[in-house]
Formats: C-alpha cells, sequence, structure tokens
C-alpha cells in the first residue's frame, strides 16, 4: 500500500515519536457590541456547573451581538462537573433554530489517552452536530510532548473529533507543526481560544500565534470560540482577530465566517446535512 508523504510523516511519528517533519488581512471586522464573526463554536452553560448561562441567555446575547449561529458545547462527562451522557443524547429535543438563531448540539468531550479515546459514546456521536476534544487537566494529566502530541494526532486520526480545542495551552506542550500538518490532512480544525489570553491557560498567546502559522502553511482550518462561560463574553474574538491579522491567516479558511462554510465543512467531514438549515 502505497502512502503518501503527509502520511508516511504521521506513521512515522506515531510510531517513533519523532515529528512530522493568496493571503491577507481581515477586510472587514464588526467592532462595538457587534460580533466580529457571525458563528461562535464553543460555549458551556448552566448544565457545567462552573458556568452561568442558559441556552435561552446565549440565544438572547446572540440576538443582541451579531452572532447567527452558536454550538454548545458542554464538558463531557469524564469532567467532574459534567452533565450525564443523557443531556447530550437528548438534545435531540432542540429546535434547529430558535428566535432566529441556529443552534447547534455539540460537546467539548475529553481526550482521555495517548490513544486518542474520548469520552463520547457511539449514542452520544449520533446525536450530535458537532465534536470538540480536548486535553483537560482533571481528565488527562499533563505529560511531556510527546505524550500530548500522540494524544492529539491519534484524536484527529480516529475522526470523530471536528476541533481540537485549545492545543495553544501551555500546560500540554506539542510538536505544533505535526499537529497542524495531521489536522490539515485529516480536515479537522484547530482552534482558537479567545478565552485563553483572558482568564485561562495564560501564556497561550506565543503558541497561538505559532498554531496559526502552522495551520496556515499546512492549509488547514481554524475555529474560533470564546469559550464562553457566561453569555455576556458571547462572540468576542478579539484576541483571536489580533493573531489572525498578524499571522496573515487567510479568512476563507476560518470557520466561522459565515454559518455556510461552518456547516459545509462539516458535511465534508461526513456529518448529515441539517435540513432545517440548509437555507443558512
Amino acid at each position: 500500500m502505497q502512502h503518501s508523504l503527509l502520511e508516511r510523516r504521521y506513521i512515522c511519528y506515531v510510531n517513533r515519536r519523532t515529528s512530522i517533519s493568496s493571503l491577507g488581512p481581515l477586510a472587514h471586522i464588526y467592532k462595538g457590541e457587534k460580533a466580529m464573526y457571525p458563528v461562535d463554536l464553543h460555549m458551556h452553560t448552566v448544565a457545567s456547573t462552573h458556568a452561568y448561562s442558559t441556552l435561552h441567555d446565549y440565544v438572547a446575547r446572540a440576538n443582541a451581538c451579531g452572532i447567527k449561529l452558536l454550538a454548545i458545547t458542554d464538558h463531557g462527562p469524564d469532567m467532574k462537573d459534567a452533565p450525564h451522557s443523557w443531556h447530550f443524547i437528548n438534545m435531540r429535543v432542540w429546535p434547529r433554530i430558535v428566535n432566529g438563531i441556529a443552534v447547534l448540539r455539540g460537546i467539548e468531550s475529553n481526550i482521555k489517552n495517548i490513544q486518542g479515546n474520548i469520552d463520547c459514546s457511539t449514542q452520544m456521536l449520533n446525536e450530535l452536530d458537532l465534536i470538540i476534544a480536548g486535553l483537560h487537566e482533571p481528565v488527562f494529566a499533563p505529560k511531556d510532548i510527546h505524550s500530548h502530541t500522540e494524544a492529539i494526532i491519534s484524536t484527529i486520526a480516529k475522526g470523530d473529533a471536528d476541533i481540537i480545542s485549545h492545543p495553544g495551552n501551555p500546560k500540554f506542550p506539542i510538536n505544533i507543526r505535526a499537529v497542524a500538518e495531521a489536522a490539515a490532512f485529516y480536515n479537522v480544525a484547530l482552534e482558537l481560544n479567545n478565552s485563553s489570553f483572558i482568564h485561562s491557560r495564560i501564556g497561550s498567546a506565543i503558541n497561538c500565534r505559532k498554531i496559526a502559522k502552522a495551520v496556515r502553511n499546512a492549509g488547514g482550518y481554524l475555529a474560533l470560540g470564546t469559550d464562553s462561560h457566561i453569555a455576556f463574553s458571547l462572540g468576542n474574538f478579539e484576541h483571536c482577530i489580533r493573531i489572525i491579522n498578524e499571522t496573515e491567516f487567510p479568512h476563507d479558511r476560518v470557520l466561522n465566517v459565515s454559518p455556510r462554510r461552518l456547516l459545509n465543512f462539516l458535511i465534508e467531514r461526513g456529518k448529515a446535512n441539517i435540513i432545517e438549515l440548509a437555507d443558512w
């Protein structure tokens, strides 16, 4: 069986733990109270008990700030204060559009080990539109750069995760080029997490800049998330925008540019077309 160069590099990395050996600034950004992008892909509700807003709170805030599509992504069940798996399975009762806002059923799952397993059962996967996966200390204790890189690349290669959350976390150093190339090859987006510049994961900025450059060079996608734990921060991508501009990341490879861009990405990844959002 013949393997492409990237496949050979990926296989080499996992087997030996060795590294995988039209740009322009954004044309337009909304300022003030309006969201800089119309899509926010990462937020937590009161179902994750360290967060403070409901689905209705986020929809109300979305109408106020210009968000057209949002994804609710509460923590996966292996996190101590996360909702039960039934919470995610029962998202099937949610309407697709609430007060003019498209709502995706999502999860921020936990990467559990270097094999890339996540805390998301087949039944959960079948009900969810968007799967984010990331390394979180309560589930995966920080180890070393090789273990972190292998865990993320293995998760990417397994195919369930659409987005890798906050890969710039300095507590989980990674081989950025290896992860970016694997993500581009498997059509998985890497996240720029606005909260990493403000409240959490202090020291992420340098890594996020390197990640944006590596994803740009690999031809992959970035996903922006506010990682909101309260509705007031919905749609605030200020720090992500700065990184995108500084690295001259291609505007059309940011999933948040429009609901249609994000929905097409999910379809490209084999997700079912959401009929109610066919015109979005």
